[in-house]
Protein backbone atom coordinates (compact mmCIF):
# COMPACT_ATOMS: atom_id res chain seq x y z
CA UNK A 1 0.00 0.00 0.00
CA UNK A 2 1.68 3.46 -1.23
CA UNK A 3 -0.81 6.22 -0.02
CA UNK A 4 -1.88 6.91 4.10
CA UNK A 5 -5.05 7.41 5.88
CA UNK A 6 -4.64 11.48 4.87
CA UNK A 7 -4.45 11.35 1.28
CA UNK A 8 -7.38 8.01 1.28
CA UNK A 9 -9.89 10.56 2.84
CA UNK A 10 -8.59 14.32 1.61
CA UNK A 11 -11.83 14.68 -0.04
CA UNK A 12 -13.45 14.20 3.12
CA UNK A 13 -11.70 15.74 5.61
CA UNK A 14 -11.43 18.71 3.48
CA UNK A 15 -15.47 19.96 4.22
CA UNK A 16 -15.18 21.77 7.09
CA UNK A 17 -17.88 20.24 8.64
CA UNK A 18 -15.86 17.04 8.88
CA UNK A 19 -12.14 17.89 9.04
CA UNK A 20 -9.31 15.54 10.43
CA UNK A 21 -11.30 15.78 13.93
CA UNK A 22 -14.51 14.27 12.38
CA UNK A 23 -12.66 11.70 10.48
CA UNK A 24 -11.16 10.67 13.70
CA UNK A 25 -14.38 10.44 15.66
CA UNK A 26 -15.19 8.14 12.44
CA UNK A 27 -11.89 5.86 12.96
CA UNK A 28 -12.80 5.43 16.29
CA UNK A 29 -16.49 3.99 15.75
CA UNK A 30 -17.85 0.70 16.23
CA UNK A 31 -20.36 -0.21 13.86
CA UNK A 32 -22.75 -3.19 13.65
CA UNK A 33 -24.69 -4.02 10.23
CA UNK A 34 -27.07 -6.11 10.80
CA UNK A 35 -28.73 -7.91 7.10
CA UNK A 36 -26.38 -7.29 4.30
CA UNK A 37 -28.71 -7.61 1.66
CA UNK A 38 -30.13 -5.45 -1.05
CA UNK A 39 -29.64 -1.81 2.27
CA UNK A 40 -26.64 -4.08 4.19
CA UNK A 41 -24.45 -4.62 1.17
CA UNK A 42 -24.34 -0.82 0.09
CA UNK A 43 -24.64 0.19 3.74
CA UNK A 44 -21.12 -1.74 4.52
CA UNK A 45 -19.24 -0.77 2.03
CA UNK A 46 -19.82 3.20 1.92
CA UNK A 47 -19.32 3.00 6.04
CA UNK A 48 -16.27 1.26 5.39
CA UNK A 49 -14.90 3.51 2.60
CA UNK A 50 -16.22 6.67 4.48
CA UNK A 51 -13.89 5.52 7.77
CA UNK A 52 -15.26 3.53 10.23
CA UNK A 53 -13.01 2.09 12.09
CA UNK A 54 -14.35 -0.97 13.19
CA UNK A 55 -17.41 -2.85 11.15
CA UNK A 56 -19.07 -5.75 12.07
CA UNK A 57 -21.64 -7.59 9.44
CA UNK A 58 -24.38 -10.13 10.37
CA UNK A 59 -26.21 -12.19 7.94
CA UNK A 60 -27.07 -15.94 7.65
CA UNK A 61 -27.77 -15.88 3.97
CA UNK A 62 -26.60 -17.00 0.64
CA UNK A 63 -26.10 -15.37 -2.60
CA UNK A 64 -29.30 -16.47 -4.67
CA UNK A 65 -29.59 -15.22 -8.67
CA UNK A 66 -32.27 -13.03 -7.53
CA UNK A 67 -29.98 -10.64 -5.14
CA UNK A 68 -28.10 -9.63 -8.22
CA UNK A 69 -30.33 -7.15 -9.70
CA UNK A 70 -30.02 -5.27 -6.49
CA UNK A 71 -27.34 -6.10 -4.68
CA UNK A 72 -24.56 -4.88 -7.09
CA UNK A 73 -21.44 -5.87 -4.70
CA UNK A 74 -22.54 -9.37 -5.22
CA UNK A 75 -21.39 -11.46 -8.58
CA UNK A 76 -22.32 -14.21 -10.50
CA UNK A 77 -19.80 -16.29 -9.37
CA UNK A 78 -20.38 -15.32 -5.79
CA UNK A 79 -24.36 -17.60 -5.63
CA UNK A 80 -24.83 -19.84 -3.00
CA UNK A 81 -21.86 -18.11 -0.86
CA UNK A 82 -22.25 -16.83 2.13
CA UNK A 83 -22.89 -13.09 1.65
CA UNK A 84 -21.26 -12.03 4.84
CA UNK A 85 -18.05 -13.47 4.17
CA UNK A 86 -18.18 -12.51 0.18
CA UNK A 87 -18.95 -8.17 1.18
CA UNK A 88 -16.53 -8.75 4.12
CA UNK A 89 -13.44 -9.44 1.24
CA UNK A 90 -14.62 -6.78 -0.97
CA UNK A 91 -14.28 -4.16 2.13
CA UNK A 92 -10.76 -4.91 2.58
CA UNK A 93 -9.61 -4.87 -1.10
CA UNK A 94 -11.48 -0.80 -0.86
CA UNK A 95 -11.40 -0.07 2.77
CA UNK A 96 -7.39 -0.49 4.21
CA UNK A 97 -8.62 1.25 7.30
CA UNK A 98 -11.49 -0.53 8.08
CA UNK A 99 -11.19 -4.07 10.24
CA UNK A 100 -14.24 -5.94 9.57
CA UNK A 101 -15.32 -9.06 11.12
CA UNK A 102 -18.48 -10.65 10.03
CA UNK A 103 -21.06 -13.53 12.04
CA UNK A 104 -22.49 -15.73 9.45
CA UNK A 105 -25.93 -16.80 11.87
CA UNK A 106 -29.13 -15.43 11.76
CA UNK A 107 -29.39 -12.72 15.26
CA UNK A 108 -31.84 -14.42 17.57
CA UNK A 109 -33.81 -12.90 20.88
CA UNK A 110 -31.35 -14.86 23.01
CA UNK A 111 -28.24 -13.34 21.50
CA UNK A 112 -28.66 -9.70 20.44
CA UNK A 113 -28.21 -7.93 23.59
CA UNK A 114 -24.66 -9.49 24.06
CA UNK A 115 -24.03 -8.88 19.66
CA UNK A 116 -24.55 -4.60 19.99
CA UNK A 117 -23.38 -4.57 23.54
CA UNK A 118 -20.17 -3.82 21.88
CA UNK A 119 -20.75 -1.24 18.87
CA UNK A 120 -21.35 2.51 19.16
CA UNK A 121 -24.46 2.47 16.30
CA UNK A 122 -26.46 -0.08 15.00
CA UNK A 123 -27.48 0.09 11.45
CA UNK A 124 -30.66 -2.32 10.18
CA UNK A 125 -30.66 -3.27 6.89
CA UNK A 126 -32.60 -6.43 7.42
CA UNK A 127 -35.75 -7.26 4.95
CA UNK A 128 -37.89 -9.54 7.92
CA UNK A 129 -40.50 -7.22 10.09
CA UNK A 130 -40.03 -9.20 12.94
CA UNK A 131 -35.91 -9.28 13.16
CA UNK A 132 -36.48 -5.13 12.68
CA UNK A 133 -38.74 -4.91 16.16
CA UNK A 134 -36.05 -7.60 17.89
CA UNK A 135 -33.48 -4.73 16.62
CA UNK A 136 -35.48 -1.91 17.71
CA UNK A 137 -36.39 -3.16 21.23
CA UNK A 138 -33.08 -4.65 21.87
CA UNK A 139 -31.49 -0.91 21.14
CA UNK A 140 -34.00 0.57 23.18
CA UNK A 141 -32.87 -1.67 26.15
CA UNK A 142 -29.35 -1.16 25.51
CA UNK A 143 -29.39 2.13 25.19
CA UNK A 144 -27.79 1.90 21.56
CA UNK A 145 -28.86 4.15 18.95
CA UNK A 146 -30.72 2.47 15.94
CA UNK A 147 -30.55 3.59 12.05
CA UNK A 148 -33.40 2.10 10.42
CA UNK A 149 -34.50 1.65 6.98
CA UNK A 150 -36.68 -0.75 5.26
CA UNK A 151 -38.77 -1.04 1.66
CA UNK A 152 -41.84 -1.24 0.18
CA UNK A 153 -42.28 -1.37 -3.83
CA UNK A 154 -41.72 2.07 -4.53
CA UNK A 155 -41.18 3.51 -0.98
CA UNK A 156 -38.56 3.57 1.21
CA UNK A 157 -38.31 4.79 5.13
CA UNK A 158 -35.39 5.98 7.14
CA UNK A 159 -35.01 7.00 10.47
CA UNK A 160 -32.72 7.24 13.35
CA UNK A 161 -33.62 5.71 16.56
CA UNK A 162 -33.10 6.40 20.50
CA UNK A 163 -30.69 8.76 20.73
CA UNK A 164 -29.53 10.20 23.63
CA UNK A 165 -30.46 13.91 23.10
CA UNK A 166 -29.05 17.19 25.70
CA UNK A 167 -32.18 16.55 28.08
CA UNK A 168 -30.73 12.90 29.03
CA UNK A 169 -33.89 11.44 27.53
CA UNK A 170 -34.19 9.08 24.31
CA UNK A 171 -35.40 10.01 21.55
CA UNK A 172 -38.54 8.19 19.68
CA UNK A 173 -37.94 4.34 18.28
CA UNK A 174 -39.90 1.85 16.13
CA UNK A 175 -42.53 1.27 18.37
CA UNK A 176 -43.13 4.73 18.44
CA UNK A 177 -44.11 5.20 14.85
CA UNK A 178 -45.57 1.33 14.82
CA UNK A 179 -46.47 0.33 18.09
CA UNK A 180 -47.64 -3.39 16.78
CA UNK A 181 -46.08 -5.76 14.24
CA UNK A 182 -48.01 -5.64 11.13
CA UNK A 183 -48.92 -9.35 10.04
CA UNK A 184 -50.23 -8.82 6.40
CA UNK A 185 -46.97 -6.84 5.12
CA UNK A 186 -45.35 -8.68 2.36
CA UNK A 187 -41.39 -9.43 1.70
CA UNK A 188 -39.89 -8.24 -1.06
CA UNK A 189 -39.96 -11.61 -2.43
CA UNK A 190 -44.28 -10.97 -2.61
CA UNK A 191 -44.01 -7.15 -3.15
CA UNK A 192 -41.37 -6.88 -5.69
CA UNK A 193 -38.50 -4.21 -5.40
CA UNK A 194 -37.02 -1.19 -7.75
CA UNK A 195 -33.38 -1.43 -8.02
CA UNK A 196 -32.76 1.98 -7.18
CA UNK A 197 -34.51 3.12 -4.14
CA UNK A 198 -33.02 -0.05 -2.40
CA UNK A 199 -29.51 2.07 -2.85
CA UNK A 200 -31.25 5.78 -2.21
CA UNK A 201 -32.38 4.55 0.97
CA UNK A 202 -29.22 2.57 1.85
CA UNK A 203 -27.42 5.63 1.30
CA UNK A 204 -29.37 7.55 3.42
CA UNK A 205 -28.77 5.56 6.08
CA UNK A 206 -24.94 5.64 5.66
CA UNK A 207 -25.73 9.46 5.76
CA UNK A 208 -27.70 8.80 8.75
CA UNK A 209 -24.34 6.93 10.62
CA UNK A 210 -21.74 9.67 9.59
CA UNK A 211 -24.20 12.58 10.79
CA UNK A 212 -24.42 10.73 13.98
CA UNK A 213 -21.13 9.88 14.64
CA UNK A 214 -19.83 13.08 13.31
CA UNK A 215 -22.10 15.80 15.33
CA UNK A 216 -22.45 17.01 11.99
CA UNK A 217 -26.09 18.06 10.52
CA UNK A 218 -29.57 17.23 11.53
CA UNK A 219 -30.64 13.97 12.53
CA UNK A 220 -33.71 12.22 11.55
CA UNK A 221 -34.56 11.47 14.95
CA UNK A 222 -38.06 11.78 16.19
CA UNK A 223 -39.56 11.74 12.42
CA UNK A 224 -39.85 9.07 9.84
CA UNK A 225 -39.00 10.12 6.40
CA UNK A 226 -40.59 8.37 3.40
CA UNK A 227 -39.42 8.63 -0.14
CA UNK A 228 -41.33 7.65 -3.08
CA UNK A 229 -39.71 6.53 -6.39
CA UNK A 230 -42.00 7.06 -8.77
CA UNK A 231 -42.85 10.52 -7.51
CA UNK A 232 -39.53 11.42 -6.41
CA UNK A 233 -40.96 12.53 -4.00
CA UNK A 234 -40.36 12.93 -0.03
CA UNK A 235 -42.17 13.81 3.24
CA UNK A 236 -41.53 13.09 6.69
CA UNK A 237 -43.56 12.30 9.53
CA UNK A 238 -43.27 14.02 13.20
CA UNK A 239 -43.39 10.70 15.87
CA UNK A 240 -44.02 11.15 19.65
CA UNK A 241 -43.10 9.46 22.55
CA UNK A 242 -45.29 6.24 23.11
CA UNK A 243 -45.11 6.44 27.15
CA UNK A 244 -47.81 3.48 27.46
CA UNK A 245 -45.38 1.05 26.15
CA UNK A 246 -43.09 -1.08 28.17
CA UNK A 247 -39.72 -2.38 25.96
CA UNK A 248 -38.93 -4.52 28.63
CA UNK A 249 -42.23 -6.27 28.83
CA UNK A 250 -42.86 -6.67 25.17
CA UNK A 251 -39.17 -8.08 24.63
CA UNK A 252 -39.47 -10.65 27.44
CA UNK A 253 -42.81 -11.89 25.96
CA UNK A 254 -42.34 -11.77 22.59
CA UNK A 255 -40.60 -14.35 20.52
CA UNK A 256 -40.13 -12.16 17.41
CA UNK A 257 -40.45 -15.58 15.34
CA UNK A 258 -42.45 -14.82 11.88
CA UNK A 259 -45.51 -17.62 12.15
CA UNK A 260 -44.92 -18.01 8.75
CA UNK A 261 -41.56 -18.92 8.43
CA UNK A 262 -40.93 -21.09 11.60
CA UNK A 263 -44.43 -22.62 12.57
CA UNK A 264 -45.17 -25.42 9.44
CA UNK A 265 -46.89 -28.11 9.94
CA UNK A 266 -44.75 -31.73 8.78
CA UNK A 267 -47.60 -33.34 7.15
CA UNK A 268 -48.19 -30.68 4.84
CA UNK A 269 -43.92 -30.72 4.13
CA UNK A 270 -42.69 -32.66 1.21
CA UNK A 271 -38.02 -32.29 1.59
CA UNK A 272 -35.61 -31.67 -1.11
CA UNK A 273 -34.60 -35.37 -1.14
CA UNK A 274 -38.00 -36.89 -0.77
CA UNK A 275 -39.22 -34.67 -4.08
CA UNK A 276 -36.24 -35.51 -5.47
CA UNK A 277 -36.90 -39.38 -5.33
CA UNK A 278 -40.64 -38.86 -6.65
CA UNK A 279 -40.47 -35.78 -9.27
CA UNK A 280 -40.82 -38.13 -12.38
CA UNK A 281 -44.19 -39.61 -11.12
CA UNK A 282 -47.12 -39.56 -13.47
CA UNK A 283 -49.34 -38.81 -10.45
CA UNK A 284 -46.62 -35.81 -9.26
CA UNK A 285 -47.88 -31.84 -10.52
CA UNK A 286 -45.46 -29.31 -9.57
CA UNK A 287 -47.25 -25.60 -9.34
CA UNK A 288 -44.70 -22.74 -9.13
CA UNK A 289 -45.69 -19.59 -7.05
CA UNK A 290 -43.15 -17.48 -7.73
CA UNK A 291 -44.38 -13.87 -8.40
CA UNK A 292 -41.69 -13.78 -11.58
CA UNK A 293 -42.88 -16.07 -13.76
CA UNK A 294 -39.53 -16.31 -15.62
CA UNK A 295 -37.60 -17.78 -12.81
CA UNK A 296 -35.11 -20.41 -13.87
CA UNK A 297 -35.80 -23.26 -11.93
CA UNK A 298 -33.68 -26.51 -11.45
CA UNK A 299 -37.19 -28.95 -12.35
CA UNK A 300 -39.64 -28.55 -14.83
CA UNK A 301 -43.38 -27.15 -13.69
CA UNK A 302 -46.43 -28.00 -14.75
CA UNK A 303 -48.23 -24.82 -13.80
CA UNK A 304 -46.71 -21.25 -13.03
CA UNK A 305 -49.31 -18.98 -10.98
CA UNK A 306 -47.97 -16.04 -9.12
CA UNK A 307 -48.71 -15.73 -5.23
CA UNK A 308 -49.81 -12.74 -5.72
CA UNK A 309 -52.85 -13.41 -7.47
CA UNK A 310 -53.18 -17.23 -6.74
CA UNK A 311 -56.81 -17.75 -6.09
CA UNK A 312 -57.75 -21.68 -4.13
CA UNK A 313 -61.34 -20.84 -5.07
CA UNK A 314 -60.33 -20.50 -8.82
CA UNK A 315 -58.09 -23.59 -8.44
CA UNK A 316 -59.34 -27.20 -9.81
CA UNK A 317 -58.01 -29.94 -8.23
CA UNK A 318 -57.42 -33.58 -9.72
CA UNK A 319 -57.78 -35.65 -6.62
CA UNK A 320 -55.61 -38.56 -8.60
CA UNK A 321 -52.82 -36.19 -8.45
CA UNK A 322 -50.19 -34.98 -5.67
CA UNK A 323 -49.63 -31.39 -6.15
CA UNK A 324 -46.22 -29.98 -4.72
CA UNK A 325 -46.17 -26.10 -4.26
CA UNK A 326 -42.77 -24.26 -4.62
CA UNK A 327 -41.05 -21.14 -3.64
CA UNK A 328 -37.60 -19.42 -3.45
CA UNK A 329 -37.90 -20.13 0.69
CA UNK A 330 -40.56 -22.36 1.34
CA UNK A 331 -43.03 -19.37 3.14
CA UNK A 332 -45.44 -18.55 0.13
CA UNK A 333 -45.52 -21.99 -0.92
CA UNK A 334 -46.75 -23.01 2.29
CA UNK A 335 -49.41 -20.75 2.75
CA UNK A 336 -51.07 -21.69 -0.73
CA UNK A 337 -50.48 -24.99 0.42
CA UNK A 338 -52.74 -24.42 3.39
CA UNK A 339 -55.41 -22.46 1.37
CA UNK A 340 -55.44 -25.52 -1.09
CA UNK A 341 -56.10 -27.68 2.13
CA UNK A 342 -58.66 -25.47 3.92
CA UNK A 343 -60.86 -25.48 0.76
CA UNK A 344 -60.09 -29.08 -0.02
CA UNK A 345 -59.42 -31.27 2.94
CA UNK A 346 -58.85 -34.22 0.99
CA UNK A 347 -56.91 -33.16 -1.50
CA UNK A 348 -52.43 -34.51 -1.54
CA UNK A 349 -50.86 -31.28 -1.57
CA UNK A 350 -47.49 -30.28 -0.35
CA UNK A 351 -44.87 -27.33 0.35
CA UNK A 352 -40.99 -27.91 -1.18
CA UNK A 353 -39.73 -27.21 2.73
CA UNK A 354 -37.31 -24.70 2.84
CA UNK A 355 -38.23 -24.06 -1.19
CA UNK A 356 -36.22 -23.74 -3.96
CA UNK A 357 -32.90 -22.05 -2.58
CA UNK A 358 -32.26 -25.33 -0.18
CA UNK A 359 -33.37 -27.85 -2.96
Amino acid sequence: MDFNKEEYFQRQTTLSEIGKEGQDLLQKAKVLVIGCGGLGSPIAIYLATGGIGELHLVDFDTVSVSNLHRQVFFKVEDIHLPKVEILANEIKKRAPFTQVTFTNEAIGKNSILELISNFDVVVDGTDNLQIKYLINDACVLAKKPLVYGSLYKFDGYVATFNVLNGEGNYTCNLRDAFPKIATDIPNCEEAGTLNPIVGIIALLQVNEVIKLITKVGKLLTCQLLIYNALENSQFKIKLKKNKSLILEDIFRDSNYLDAHCTIQDSAFLISGSELKKKINAKNIEIISVYNNLDEILPFKVHQKVPHKSFNAQNFIPNFEKHYVIVCEKGITSYDVTLKLKERYPSLHVFSLYEGIKNY
